[in-house]
């Protein structure tokens, strides 16, 4: 029996690491970015573009692993495609920037760059997997109700912690970005990740994991989840959420790092890393309120407020500063990693409205939400074309018009007209 539930808490710590790392590994795009983007300005978001590319191919057939492998083999793919993505990664800087393969914009592209954006778009691959198991894995190993819940929340802070850990200790790391800068000088972060999901995978594959979808006959579907109204509308919404939540702290993170001063990478990836932290505390405020707050209004007003702050940074003049680190930086540059106090509360919001009242397609719905987690790529990819036109806090209009639109879904797209269409 002891043993039984020591297997339990170390299967259950295990999951919250690598709920962990599924944000450490993501969020290294826009440090990343900001090294390749250097000697290839048109490259900057292609590694978060390649990263994010992989859900639109595996968020479905990831779910379907799950049925035919289930948790602990799925899990154990996901690490070691995680390995190898990473090794790949850190393989292009040992690559020499001689060795040409192409030319782009009259820029000669390098084999470097492209074993860099392999590597990123197989850890999209890993990153897809697992998060497709881990948060029903811990509902799982909590026993379902609050206290699975409980730990799937206790799994997102540390996702959160993480996304915080990882623009703060690239921006150490690198300090200044020039010419010189190069992936050896974030290689610690690379070896920290493929450290991580090796003893991850010595002990999940030792440790007994629920499997209740193993086997599992799919339900026969008449309709398609998109049918509903307010799910087709929701799936719309969580492809510009993720493109907000990523876009947000990436063109912030490009927008100090250009600042004229020494050290500007480092306070660039400490505001990013800002961002990431105020998601971690909005999760933590809204898992105690939401008992008492629907999601509705939640998700309207985190709406509303980030659509202020940014209107608010976007036409406050750069002459207005704060002195940060010795240096007068921007006002502007403090108000927008604010906002992520209100995208904190918009994964969960969305997917709750979407899936309300679906029944037997609320499974087939989550592989949907999954794919559609590659708007995380391709939001970020047309962020950064308007800023490399008009600037990185004009890019910022973009953001404000995903956001109107969720502003909406909360307010009307999200009612079920549907209830016509039976869903047992």
């Amino acid at each position: 029996m002891t043993e039984n539930k020591n297997g339990k808490l170390i299967a259950i710590i295990t999951m919250c690491f690598i709920f962990a790392m599924i944000s450490f590994v993501t969020n290294m795009g826009a440090p990343f970015g900001n090294i390749w983007g250097f000697e290839y300005p048109f490259a900057k978001a292609w590694g978060n573009l390649m990263n994010f590319a992989a859900y639109l191919f595996m968020g479905i057939p990831a779910g379907k692993m799950l049925t035919k492998y289930g948790y602990k083999k799925t899990a154990l793919i996901a690490l070691i495609v995680g390995i190898v993505g990473l090794v790949f990664q850190y393989l292009s800087s040992l690559v020499g920037a001689g060795s040409y393969v192409f030319t782009y914009d009259s820029i000669p592209v390098a084999l470097n760059l492209i074993i860099y954006l392999l590597g990123a778009f197989i850890c999209g691959f890993c990153v897809c997997m697992l998060n497709t198991v881990v948060n029903p894995m811990l509902n799982l190993l909590g026993g379902g109700g609050n206290k699975g819940n409980q730990l799937i929340q206790v799994g997102g802070t540390l996702n959160s912690l993480t996304g915080t850990l990882t623009p703060l200790l690239a921006g150490i790391l690198v300090g200044t970005v020039t010419k010189d800068t190069s992936m050896s000088d974030v290689a610690p972060l690379l070896f920290i990740g493929m450290a991580v999901f090796a003893i991850s995978f010595v002990i999940i594959s030792r440790v007994s994991i629920p499997e209740p979808t193993l086997g599992k006959v799919e339900p026969k579907y008449e309709r398609s989840p998109l049918a509903f109204r307010h799910c087709l509308l929701g799936v719309i919404a969580i492809f510009f959420y993720v493109g907000i939540e990523i876009g947000i702290p990436m063109e912030l993170n490009f927008y100090v790092t250009k600042l004229p001063f020494e050290g500007a990478a480092a306070v660039g990836g400490t505001l990013a890393a800002a961002y990431w932290l105020l998601m971690m505390i909005g999760r933590a405020c809204s898992s105690a309120i939401s008992g008492k707050v629907s999601t509705k209004s939640q998700l309207s007003t985190a709406s509303a407020v980030a659509i202020i702050l940014l209107l608010i940074a976007i036409f406050m003049p750069e002459s207005v500063t704060i002195s940060f680190s010795g240096h007068d930086v921007p006002a502007k540059a403090f108000l927008i990693p604010a906002c992520g106090l209100c995208t904190s509360v918009m994964w969960g919001g969305i997917f709750n409205l979407s899936v309300e009242g679906l029944g037997k397609y609320t499974e087939a719905a989550s592989g949907l939400f999954m794919t559609m987690v590659v708007g995380g790529g391709i939001m970020p990819l047309i962020q950064e074309s308007m800023a490399n036109s008009g600037g990185e806090i004009f890019s910022y209009w973009l953001v404000i018009g995903m956001l109107a639109y969720i502003l909406f879904y909360a307010l009307i797209g999200s009612k079920n007209v549907n209830t016509d269409i039976k869903v047992d």
